[in-house]
């Protein structure tokens, strides 16, 4: 009977043994090796946090903390809240098992017996802790897997782990969470009194402020209603205190796709905040009612580098979380300087030529396309410098049927302006005044192109990036010259006025610009050693509201300029040896007489109009094969046609369906009934100068 009882005995233990087997606990190096952060992190160029993006919204947890980077009050704290013999025992205190079962037995409520082995062998094995399943053989299998733990680990390696793995207070896992979260500062920089909080925690995570701050009271002596305050404040409704600066969220989601990521960029976070600062200001005083959304781009010219990346400030914005800084938008007169400088390298035009600012009807294939100025006005014959700096519509059309529509897309592509993927009959002639869409991101690495001599080579965002040399794009005396027309004040005051938001108190290229319905407000420029570009508007597609070039993206423009050049100024860029000055004036007083620059051996003393004589006559408008429909809710005489000629017409007469009309410097108003029409201009002579056929519908 022994030896049966015996072996019953044996058979009872391994019983036991086997249904109480713990699971197989890691070592510390897999447990660190399999933390997860639910976030990635964003860094400049400095390694000064941007952004952190969260990618798993099941908890939060960041970094893996070390011990060492842990204020020393926390382990302190914990060891003596939650385990006051942690150093001397070997994963189980059985004293405090003991007293636990005595005070059960006795019909006392029983206390705390868990230590912090135990409870990191839960953290790591949650089948020994599942709630409502807390029954003796889990309890047994928690201690031997305790006990597996120290006879592995060392004592810091546990305590470094449990501070790791530990719920603090809402989905804050982890030392690194909670700290960051609650109090808005790493592990290392916690004080006493915020030590307390976090243990006091531990046992009751969503416990109230005024019941964790009883809790931490009775832990050691401290200033209560100090650290009651405390609690009160970090703990409340609602507290999140910041856990990164939310700096570049727009770029964060951009180059961040999984979690744990640490990204840096070649951002200044300096120079970021200088531009969301202006940026802010600049929506806060227009007001929502007129525009919501913009964005900021800042380049160094000589690196590429992209110092600032602001694509949107949220406020008012309906559309928050689309990036303006890469979304594609109508670039309105943005790109013109681009097709002045082509015009200039190819010997086109000079900065003193005269262009033509008088209504225009070009025929195509889609009908007439009638450019106009942005007040509806015309100023007669005018030079390229001040049609460029001034922004002048006409002159540019003209200045595209020089350079012609396939060789300027040609040109914007090798810009980098990468949306441009149809050729020049697409666009057409409204390509000079921007109808193509376009990124600020793009805008600004093309105008840094100017910048550097018509050298192109593509920004960087992150350090890694390659550097790559500058390919010529743009012959660098013509950039030179085109950079030179966008920094004369006085050249755009007959639009902008000389005291306007584009003058800076140092040298500094600028280009406005306005889309189609007043959608996109644009200012793009440069000084010689940063390019700045600002888009305004509403992502959403709707119009602004009073919003232009001066009044809207260049106040941001020239306060990121000013804030970026506070301490130095920058020098102008020395004129290039390929490029001359000569003293020129104009003919019949088109424009004051000046100092203009030229490519060497294209220079010359006396601009003026074509003269007349040497015009050939013809009628400019109608254009042949227009087609105009008569509205019946419109008085008739209030729908007449006005014929223009141009060119030498002295004694030639208008001939409307064979019958004169009168001279053609009159530029009578017609009213031809329905059907088609033939209008010619007949010389004095008698023969036909010019003949167009129209018809009224």
């Amino acid at each position: 009977m022994r030896r049966a009882a015996l072996a019953a005995l044996l058979a009872l233990l391994l019983l036991l043994f086997v249904v109480t087997l713990p699971p197989a606990m890691p070592d510390p190096a897999m447990v660190r090796a399999a933390w997860r952060p639910t976030e990635s992190w964003l860094y400049d160029r400095d390694g000064r946090l941007l952004e952190s993006v969260r990618l798993d919204f099941t908890r939060r947890r960041l970094a893996w903390v070390p011990l060492e980077r842990i204020a020393p009050a926390l382990p302190r704290a914990v060891i003596a809240a939650e385990d006051r013999r942690f150093t001397a025992h070997g994963g189980v205190d059985w004293l405090a098992l003991a007293g636990a079962i005595r005070d059960g037995l006795s019909g006392k409520r029983p206390r705390g017996a868990s230590t912090i082995s135990m409870q990191l062998a839960a953290f790591l094995s949650p089948d020994l802790a599942r709630p409502g399943a807390r029954s003796l053989r889990q309890k047994a299998r928690q201690i031997r897997a305790a006990l597996a733990l120290d006879g592995r680990w060392s004592k810091d390696e546990i305590l470094e782990a449990y501070l790791n793995l530990a719920g603090f207070r809402g989905e804050a896992q982890g030392v690194m969470a909670a700290s960051r979260q609650l109090f808005g500062k790493a592990p290392d920089r916690l004080s006493s009194d915020e030590a307390l909080l976090l243990t006091a925690l531990l046992p009751d995570p969503q416990a109230p402020p005024e019941r964790v701050a009883r809790r931490a009271c009775v832990m050691q002596p401290v200033d209560c209603p100090a650290l009651t305050a405390i609690a009160a404040r970090s703990l409340g409704n609602g507290r999140r205190a910041g856990i990164d600066p939310g700096l570049a969220p727009h770029l964060a989601r951009r180059l961040i796709d999984k979690p744990g990521m640490r990204v840096a960029t070649t951002l200044d976070s300096t120079v970021q905040r200088i531009a969301i600062a202006a940026l802010s200001r600049q929506l806060i005083g227009l007001g929502d009612q007129r525009a919501r959304d913009g964005a900021v781009i800042v380049l160094d010219n000589a690196t590429g580098d992209t110092l600032a990346y602001v694509g949107g400030v949220g406020g008012a914005s309906t559309a928050a979380a689309v990036d303006g800084a890469g979304a594609p938008r109508q670039a309105g007169s943005t790109l013109k300087p681009f097709l002045y400088a082509a015009a200039i390298e190819r010997g086109y035009l000079t900065a003193g030529s005269i262009l033509d600012d008088s209504p225009v009807q070009l025929d195509t294939a889609s009908g007439l396309y009638v450019p106009q100025n942005y007040d509806r006005s015309f100023r007669g014959p005018v030079s390229a410098r001040s049609a460029l700096a001034a922004s002048l519509n006409v002159p540019a059309v003209r200045t595209l049927l020089l350079v012609g529509v396939d060789a300027f897309r040609d040109r914007l592509w090798d810009l980098g302006y990468r949306g441009l993927t149809e050729d020049g009959a697409y666009y057409g002639f409204s390509l000079a005044l921007g109808s193509a869409e376009v990124t600020l991101a793009e805008q600004a690495n093309a105008y840094r192109a100017l910048a550097n001599a018509g050298r192109w080579s593509p920004a960087r965002l992150r350090p890694d990036d390659r550097r790559e040399a500058g390919r010529p794009v743009i012959a660098s005396a013509a950039a030179w010259i085109t950079a030179d027309i966008l920094s004369d004040p006085g050249a755009r005051a007959g639009t902008f006025g000389l005291d306007s938001a584009l003058r800076l108190p140092f040298w500094a290229a600028v280009k406005t610009g306005t889309s189609k319905a007043m959608r996109d407000n644009w200012c793009v420029g440069f000084s010689s050693r940063y390019t700045v570009a600002v888009w305004i508007g509403n992502l959403e597609g709707d119009s602004m509201r009073a919003v232009s070039g001066t009044s809207g993206a260049a106040p941001v423009w020239r306060e990121v300029m000013l804030g970026l050049h506070r301490r130095a100024t920058p020098p102008r860029p020395a004129r290039p040896t390929a490029v001359e000055q000569r003293a020129i004036r104009f003919a019949d007083g088109i424009e004051p007489p000046r100092t203009e620059v030229f490519l060497r051996g294209t220079g010359q003393p006396l601009f003026g109009p074509a003269p007349t004589e040497a015009r050939r006559a013809r009628i400019a408008s109608p254009v042949s094969g227009s087609i105009y429909a008569l509205d019946p809710d419109i008085p008739g005489d209030r729908q007449r046609i006005r014929i223009l000629v141009t060119g030498s017409v002295a004694d030639h007469r208008l001939i409307l369906d064979r019958r004169d009309i009168g001279p053609a410097e009159a530029q009578p108003l017609v009213l031809p009934g329905p059907g088609a029409h033939r209008l010619d201009l007949r010389r004095p002579d008698g023969g036909i100068a010019d003949r167009i056929l129209f018809t009224i519908r």
